[in-house]
């Protein structure tokens, strides 16, 4: 099976008139990402047995026609806990857990009939935006296996990059959809916060995460959001807002549309070339009958010291339970309870969970806490007023996803703060919960360049209009990284 000629609409009629049957599409899938995956290292653990189990089941009962995901395979982060299957959330801490209960957007996927066919590579815990965190292996570029795939999704970016699966789950907490979507190339959208349930998400920054969909076409997109999306009362932040039918905002018609451009987005930091590759992009959209104003988010530039200090102080509360008492790495040679408490996160936790749980902890400890977190609490409600402002006058806001093209490995491994500054331009989204894409824009050196395409709170059909005309008119998708068939 070649996903880059199909997508999953057609594989779905193919699964309904039994032109392939779930089973076969699930085999042959699970044999692409077995000669494929030493090339990419997008997988962690694979779910043959209980994928081919499924997969038989649901070619026993039949394929409905309203059942657009049935029999497909897809990919999962591997910080969405599956029933009886090992989520490690990239970490020593979790290696060999073995959850007794399914993540909300598992849930919903199986009860649609989509096939989960393995466990995606990633940063630790999600903390990175390069997945070289993971304690398990470095997932590379599906276009240059020399570069970074970005993160902390990055398992999940390049599995659909590489056309091991037609579409894969991620979270995003910074942008750990988006960024990673830019580098490979694809699709990737942080719904607005609290569209998706995040139960069984294994939490880093509880007001800041998102479960979203990667996939190789906006269409495809907004199909996997149709079946995730909605209210889980399990999720006490899970909006009870209807969910409509997102791929009927899907026209190719932006006539009339007010796109705003924020200034601060191209500001220094931002490649030259990338900044050219995204323009054009606004220039696209303008041919096809929107209007591009420039705009001034003017805290943006709070956004990433904002962020991390919130988002290292919820993640230092979040991980208090890892400590491997209940579950995951227990370290041996221990002779007291402390010291076992010690040891166990010593070594169960890399240097870079190790590093964000020491802010967080800093951040609200009763010397910090007015000075750090207070303050950082202020410019994210001072950043969504900036949002709001632009969002009363405009439908949405364009710019580019990330500062730069994918790297090499290693290349900012020594300073976190320079890692931390390729995530200014997508924190922002997630600071003030709103939804945001990445589309391919382009080429800069053989790589492409994301296009973040932002919308106010739960306004996903007007991000998914705008983003489907433009990859209509430009065909970007139809570009495929070398040596991927």
């Amino acid at each position: 099976m070649n996903f880059f000629d199909t997508d999953l609409t057609d594989l779905h009629q193919k699964l309904v008139t039994k032109e392939i049957s779930a089973r076969e599409l699930t085999e042959q899938t699970l044999a692409k990402i077995e000669a494929t995956d030493e090339r990419y290292d997008a997988f962690i653990t694979l779910m043959n047995d209980k994928a081919e189990a499924q997969a038989k089941q649901i070619d026993e009962q039949g394929v409905a026609a309203d059942q657009i995901l049935a029999g497909i395979p897809y990919g999962i982060k591997d910080n969405l806990v599956t029933k009886d299957i090992q989520t490690t959330a990239a970490s020593h801490m979790l290696e060999g857990f073995k959850p007794i209960f399914d993540a909300a957007v598992v849930e919903k996927l199986a009860a649609q009939g989509a096939v989960g066919v393995g466990k995606l590579n990633m940063d630790e815990f999600a903390m990175g935006s390069t997945t070289e965190t993971s304690y398990y292996k470095q997932t590379k570029n599906a276009w240059d296996q020399t570069k970074i795939p970005g993160g902390s999704s990055g398992g999940s970016a390049v599995s659909v990059a590489a056309g091991q699966v037609p579409f894969a789950l991620g979270s995003d907490t910074g942008g750990s959809i988006r960024q990673p979507a830019a580098f490979n190339g694809i699709v990737g959208l942080k719904p607005t916060y609290g569209r998706v349930s995040r139960w069984g998400l294994i939490a880093f920054a509880s007001s800041l995460d998102q479960i979203g969909p990667l996939t190789r076409t906006v269409k495809d997109n907004a199909l996997v959001l149709n079946a995730i999306a909605g209210h889980d009362e399990r999720d006490q932040t899970s909006s009870n807002r209807a969910v409509p039918d997102f791929t009927a905002s899907l026209t190719g018609d932006v006539k009339g549309m007010k796109i705003a451009v924020p200034k601060e987005y191209f500001g220094e930091g931002v490649d030259e070339q990338v900044k050219t590759t995204v323009r054009s992009g606004l220039k696209q959209l303008e041919a096809l009958g929107a209007t591009i104003d420039e705009v001034s988010l003017p805290h943006t530039k709070y956004g990433v010291a904002a962020y991390y200090i919130l988002g290292s102080s919820e993640a230092s509360s979040n991980l208090q339970r890892f400590d491997g008492i209940r579950y995951g790495f227990r370290a041996e040679n221990v002779k007291t309870l402390e010291d076992l408490y010690v040891q166990n996160r010593t070594q169960g936790f890399g240097d870079e969970v190790k590093r964000r749980i020491m802010l967080g902890t800093f951040s609200l400890s009763a010397g910090s806490y007015d000075a750090y977190f207070k303050k950082a609490a202020q410019v994210r409600t001072l950043m969504n007023n900036d949002f709001q402002k632009v969002f009363a006058q405009y439908d949405l806001i364009v710019a580019p996803t990330t500062p730069n093209i994918a790297y090499n490995f290693g290349e900012n491994q020594d300073d976190p703060q320079v890692a931390y500054m390729n995530d200014v331009l997508t924190i922002p989204v997630n600071m003030a919960g709103l939804p945001g894409l990445s589309i391919n824009a382009g080429f800069v050196d053989g790589l492409p360049v994301g296009m973040q395409i932002i919308g106010n709170r739960f306004d996903e059909e007007k991000v998914y209009k705008a983003a489907y005309a433009f990859e209509q008119a430009t065909r970007l998708f139809e570009q495929l990284p070398g040596g991927a068939k």
